[in-house]
């Protein structure tokens, strides 16, 4: 506001304020001394809780080092109560909780330890493992994407962040990250397995083979990854390559059912029941609850019954190995469809009309 002269007009309250503060600095010095005194009071109080703070995360420290989960939490918890601001103690009980197991305590933690230092690739690299470990996928990407804007060359945050948009169904994002991962370091074998895996989800399959292929080179024993290897072949009809592969996956370790069961469907792709039969069979005694096997085996069964009907005991195999297969996965029409198809009754429509007789 201006005077009729031009010059600014003082509100009556501010040149109060003003007189105030004029009055305060023309105050004796003694009197501006102690208010500095206190003043300096209030910062060395202040200095005196972070130096606490940061004995306590030192203590907290050399607890964690000895295993001393309980005390070293106790520590660090003390220290974020003298100094809420001090992000190395949120942190440190992140980890902590992280292994008790306790994960949203956890995640809650390394949030407010990234609060107060928002640019810890650590913190935000732990974050974004909790989400992914807790199956909070969306949360996980976000997370890995900062760990990555943080550290573009950190290989395991994008192969994480690959697996985490695989798993979401993202395949070209998830292809993207993994490539990223392998050009970080071409020489370390789980870039191409995930790699392998989205192609082949994609149903690109020749670049799937490839990418198990690299994965085989860098570490070739990797039965599960000569597995995927082998599905591959088997959508490719190259069932030879299959089967050297999936012979080779057992030999590697003779408890991997999966590799028996993909052997079986091998060999039944190939007709050849027996050996097919015997690779279900193992796979089977390796794991009681393998839908596909029990199909399989239901399936080798009823073509046996075919070739001689007076065998009634292999139908009845063959259905129970496909009821059972629709106990373990009930989501299988085909089984469905041959049960209905080949199921006694059909057969024998005197024992329909019996079974649908009345009790007494």
């Amino acid at each position: 506001m201006l005077s009729a002269g031009g010059k600014p007009v003082i509100p009556a309250q501010a040149g109060i304020q003003a007189r105030r503060r004029n009055h305060w600095l023309r105050r004796p010095a003694p009197t501006r001394t102690f208010l500095l005194v206190l003043c300096s009071l209030g910062g060395a109080c202040a200095s005196l809780s972070g130096h606490a703070a940061r004995q306590h995360v030192g203590l907290g420290e050399r607890l964690l080092a000895q295993d001393d989960l309980e005390a070293a939490l106790a520590e660090f918890q003390d220290a974020a109560k003298l100094d809420p601001q001090l992000a190395v103690a949120h942190s440190r009980m992140g980890g902590i909780y992280r292994r008790m197991g306790d994960y949203p305590a956890a995640i809650r933690s390394f949030l407010e330890a990234l609060r107060r230092n928002p640019f810890s690739f650590e913190d935000t690299f732990s974050l974004a493992q909790l989400y992914h470990f807790t199956s909070q996928l969306r949360d996980a990407i976000q997370a890995y994407l900062l760990a990555v804007e943080l550290q573009p060359k950190h290989f395991e945050a994008q192969l994480n962040l690959g697996t985490c948009y695989q798993q979401v169904g993202d395949y070209e994002q998830a292809i993207r990250h993994f490539e990223k991962a392998i050009e970080i370091d071409p020489d370390r074998s789980p870039a191409y397995v995930n790699l392998g895996v989205a192609y082949a989800s994609q149903g690109k399959l020749y670049e799937a083979v490839r990418s198990y292929r690299e994965a085989l080179e860098r570490d070739s024993r990797q039965p599960m990854v000569l597995v995927n290897l082998a599905q591959a072949y088997i959508q490719q009809d190259r069932l030879k390559m299959a089967e050297q592969a999936l012979v080779q996956a057992a030999s590697m370790d003779d408890q991997l059912a999966a590799a028996h069961e993909a052997l079986g469907y091998t060999l039944f792709r190939a007709r050849e029941f027996d050996r097919a039969e015997a690779a279900y069979r193992r796979a089977l005694a390796c794991d009681r609850r393998l839908p596909r096997a029990h199909a399989g085996l239901g399936s080798i069964q009823m073509l046996h019954f075919l070739e001689d009907k007076s065998r009634i005991e292999l139908r009845d195999r063959a259905l129970e190995h496909w009821h059972r297969s629709l106990e373990i996965n009930p989501d299988q029409p085909r089984v469905r469809e041959l049960i209905a198809r080949y199921r006694p009754d059909r057969a024998d429509p005197d024992k329909l009309l019996l079974d649908a007789r009345p009790g007494p």
